[in-house]
């Protein structure tokens, strides 16, 4: 099967775990379109880890993150305490990052306020592009972009809103991973015309 050129980089053929761990991603995860919140919070927070970090590093220490941050339920982020922080900070199975840490449990709460004011972050976040994903069309990786006009605005407007560690390139990242864009290449196996699905919405979860 054929499929983006990037999971093929930053591991050895030979290992196995970590092929299945970037094939699974980009095959059932990477641009396809996310509605659930605690998904939505999820990714934001993972995003803001990655940062100087390989993406790889972070699908690793996924499954070690949801039991850390109680299935990212942003609701139950928002309420640690430094109690919590030091918890935290001594568990190696995660990115032990205090500026890292802090931001996500910031981030629940801006992340809760958003909620509060548009009924969901999935209606938020989804508005920036009329509620249909962007489709393109690259033919190679090279034409892929780490950063947009939209990536921008919707950083600046995030910032506005208190929250931390969202930066333009890792809110490209992030509309990357939830589905606000779809960058697998025209070749790729999964880009939404070769699966037939060019639009996506709620009913099609």
């Amino acid at each position: 099967m054929q499929r983006c050129d990037w999971i093929y980089q930053g591991y050895k053929t030979s290992d196995k775990p970590t092929q299945k761990l970037y094939q699974d991603y980009h095959d059932f995860e990477w641009g396809v379109p996310q509605h659930d919140e605690k998904r939505l919070f999820e990714q934001l927070v993972l995003e803001g880890m990655q940062a100087g970090l390989s993406w790889i590093t972070i699908l690793k220490k996924r499954a070690a993150f949801r039991v850390a941050f109680d299935d990212f339920d942003p609701a139950k982020v928002a309420g640690y305490d430094e109690a919590k922080i030091e918890e935290l900070m001594t568990n190696k199975a995660i990115i032990r990052n205090r500026a890292k840490i802090e931001s996500a449990i910031n981030n629940a709460k801006r992340f809760l306020e958003v909620q509060e004011e548009f009924g969901g972050f999935d209606r938020f976040i989804w508005s920036y592009v009329g509620g249909e994903p962007i489709v393109n069309a690259f033919k190679n990786l090279a034409q892929i972009p780490t950063r947009t006009p939209l990536s921008d605005k919707i950083a600046k407007d995030l910032k506005k809103r208190g929250f931390s560690f969202v930066g333009s390139v890792g809110m490209y990242a992030y509309m990357q991973s939830i589905g606000l864009v779809c960058d697998h290449l025209v070749s790729c196996a999964f880009h939404r015309e070769n699966r037939g699905l060019r639009k996506y919405n709620k009913a099609t979860q």
